[in-house]
């Protein structure tokens, strides 16, 4: 069984940054440890890039990871005419399909070529933890939690159908409570999750997106207008995930690229999430994952938590979980950890 009166770890890995925060049991939230740092994607793609700078080859070696920034790097570096090489796990970052790294002139290796710069591809980036901790005195917390995003292990169809289908299936064999879109310990397809697991074993490691939510739940008000049914939004760098929930039911979902959003544009999906007439493949067509719609939710409660609420829901309840947005994924994860440990 997990101690649950010794310190939790919990990093919420998203786009732009890693949020971290160190719960110790019987301390305050508030004077809790909090970093917010750079994620791993946009530190991978700076080390990229400094290659790039140097006319140096590169070497991806580590584990899968998230793309996005350092997709775009790679794609750079290679543009300037210069090798990318990399082992088949850290290959599995630009695509799960290794024919198609291997078109974007990606040659998949197990050893580096002398003359190449070696970049380490992870989620967890636990070294880099371990010593900025260890600065200030902080032991390294056993018990660990990690939220990332994962699309699903996806090689010759489109990942945002396979993500929702996945979904989907979760719903549906959890009555769609809010606890059924996560699971511990992840699903076998989540190869994203399950290469954090294979670094962390025994962590709970699971989805950026309801974590965000159930976090934001954490505000009193947030808590209030759930029991009464809301339209809870997570607006973050890369994505953003609607639910409509009352108490712990969810009665519908969608999520979408941050963006391509504009506020007339995600009131219109919320307006039509919340009568029940939303459509997976409206939100797929317009370039975002997909939606699951039970049943109509009728509600003007809205609330949004996520560093992009302001640009995009500047009228809404602003979640504020022990007043710091930006760490909502790690209370969720907190909560999770406390839900799913316990017993």
């Amino acid at each position: 069984m997990i101690d649950l009166t010794t310190p939790l770890l919990a990093i919420d890995v998203g786009r732009g940054t890693q949020d971290i925060l160190v719960y110790e049991p019987g301390r305050s939230i508030e004077n809790s440890i909090k970093l917010v740092l750079p994620s791993p994607t946009v530190v991978t793609a700076d080390r990229i890039r400094r290659a790039t700078r140097a006319g140096r080859p590169i070497f991806l070696e580590g584990f899968l990871m998230g793309g996005g920034a350092n997709t775009g790097a790679v794609r750079q570096h290679l543009a300037a005419g210069l090798p990318v090489y990399a082992t088949p796990d850290a290959a599995g970052t630009l695509h799960d399909d290794p024919e198609r790294v291997r078109s974007m002139g990606v040659a998949i290796e197990t050893n580096p070529p002398e003359d190449a710069v070696v970049v380490h591809t992870t989620d967890y980036m636990e070294s880099e933890l371990r010593a900025a901790l260890s600065l200030f005195g902080i032991a390294y917390p056993e018990n660990v939690a990690v939220a990332v995003q994962d699309h699903g292990y996806s090689p010759h169809r489109s990942n945002r159908i396979h993500r929702f289908e996945l979904v989907r299936e979760r719903l549906d064999a959890g009555d769609w409570d809010l606890l059924s879109f996560v699971s511990d310990p992840p699903l076998a397809a989540m190869t994203r999750m399950q290469a954090v697991r294979r670094q962390a074993p025994g962590a709970l490691v699971t989805d950026t997106g309801p974590v965000a939510l159930i976090g934001a739940l954490c505000d009193p008000e947030v808590r209030r207008m759930a029991d009464k049914g809301v339209i809870l939004v997570n607006a973050g760098n890369g994505h953003t995930l609607c639910f409509a929930l009352k108490g712990r039911e969810i009665y519908g979902i969608f999520e979408h690229h941050t963006g391509a959003l504009t506020p007339a544009k995600l009131r219109h999906y919320i307006r039509r999430l919340a009568d029940g007439t939303l459509t997976s493949e409206e939100i797929f067509d317009d370039g975002g994952h997909g939606a699951a719609v039970r049943k109509p939710l009728p509600t003007d409660a809205l609330a949004v938590t996520g560093p992009n609420r302001l640009r995009l829901l500047p009228e809404a309840c602003q979640a504020a979980p022990f007043g710091d947005m930006m760490l909502s994924g790690c209370f969720g994860l907190m909560h999770l950890w406390k839900q799913f440990r316990e017993g």
